[in-house]
């Protein structure tokens, strides 16, 4: 898939930063925002718009021990330019703050004045304000396919500009950085045409079996994170309580921002997927499966239907949403990156997540530890028994 500007993009002279250099009246200037429309409208117009930079997510997060700040930047004209929703939480039992920027800041990262500017900002932001460290998680993409390579334009610029500040590659990458991309524009014969055989053979297995797909309500959140939490012992990865995703998928499927589908067969719901759609692109966020059925490829159909959805609604990219951090059988999300791929998308190696961290050596201190953390909340997750579902 070719690489596309996704929505209006500020002019680089229009928006160009002057980096550490004192303030001049050409600058881009910073304010925060407050008004759900207008943050919402402001992340439109960026080149890259993200769900998890979106009011809703901000707003979710703050309900689970968060706190959202959201940044715009504008030019002399007063059109914006950059965009940064900043989640801060304290450290418990610390006087320190950690800050997390998930798939941002939003800008034209072609601009390397504009992104000093912007990271200037957050660097200073981060001293005054005792962050034990911020992290950012751009879309930024070095390159396509899954073998290394140098890093593309502007990425090679944009890695440069990090090392050379002090930014370091995290330790801790939240999100996926690397993940496989569908061009939407085309038609489904095209669609269809671009999947490996064994991926069009499956979804029509699955037609052949009597697996039908249809659009949740929240009715079915409850059903939904049963297969996910399934999901997660069958796969070993760690899940959080059915209130944590009820809150989050109530609020994108109140929005119109959020499409939950599921895979039924002889009246049972088996499998099911949740997208997050805003501006451009869809995401495949959250997929689940049960333990029966899965020789009926329920999977290969919903994403079909997906596909589709998402194209109906505008969208012209699906972002599938992860893929190892090294392209070999060996890692961990091996089966569902060749599972992902089989839809004829493009893998996307992306920068992945930096931090900054004014006080270098509590900084080491935290990342030393919180591994030791999070392995021992996945071997109780791993044994314990399944968490309650009540309603949402």
């Amino acid at each position: 898939m070719s690489t596309r500007n996704r929505s209006t993009s500020p002019t680089a002279s229009g928006c160009a930063g002057g980096g550490d250099a004192s303030w001049q009246p050409d600058m881009p200037s910073v304010r925060a925002v407050s008004d759900r429309d207008e943050w919402d409208a402001t992340l439109l117009r960026t080149p890259q718009p993200q769900a998890l930079q979106s009011w809703d997510w901000g707003a979710f997060k703050e309900g689970w021990g968060w706190r959202a700040e959201r940044l715009v930047w504008s030019d002399a004209a007063g059109q914006p330019c950059a965009a940064a929703q900043v989640l801060q939480r304290r450290v418990t039992g610390v006087p320190f703050t950690i800050a997390y920027v998930p798939r941002g800041p939003l800008l034209d990262f072609a601009d390397g004045d504009l992104l000093r500017t912007v990271l200037a900002h957050l660097e200073s932001e981060a001293r005054r304000r005792l962050w034990l460290f911020i992290k950012i998680d751009p879309d930024v993409r070095l390159g396509s396919g899954p073998e290394p390579a140098p890093p593309e334009p502007p990425a090679d610029r944009v890695v440069a500009l990090l090392e050379q500040r002090g930014w370091r590659f995290s330790s801790d990458q939240i999100q996926f950085r690397n993940t496989v991309r569908l061009d939407l524009t085309a038609d489904d014969a095209t669609l269809l045409a671009r999947m490996k055989p064994k991926t069009r053979y499956n979804i029509r297995l699955a037609e052949r079996r009597g697996v039908t797909i249809r659009s949740g309500s929240l009715a079915d959140l409850a059903t939904f994170y049963a297969l996910y939490e399934v999901t997660s012992r069958r796969d070993g990865f760690l899940i959080r309580p059915f209130a944590y995703y009820c809150d989050v998928w109530t609020r994108f499927l109140a929005a119109g921002r959020g499409q939950l589908l599921l895979a039924d067969l002889a009246g049972e719901t088996i499998a099911g997927l949740f997208l997050f759609v805003f501006g451009p692109t869809a995401w495949y966020m959250y997929g689940a499966s049960g333990n029966a059925h899965r020789e009926a490829m329920p999977g290969h159909l919903l994403q079909w239907h997906a596909i589709r959805h998402a194209r109906a609604l505008g969208c012209t990219d699906y972002d599938m949403w992860g893929a190892p951090d090294h392209f070999s059988p060996e890692d961990r999300l091996w089966g569902v990156y060749r599972f992902k791929v089989g839809f004829g998308g493009e893998t996307v190696r992306g920068l992945g997540a930096y931090d900054f961290a004014p006080r270098p050596l509590l900084y080491h201190l935290y990342t030393r530890l919180m591994p030791a953390v999070l392995n021992a909340m996945r071997r109780r997750h791993h044994l314990a028994a399944p968490p309650p579902i009540t309603a949402c």
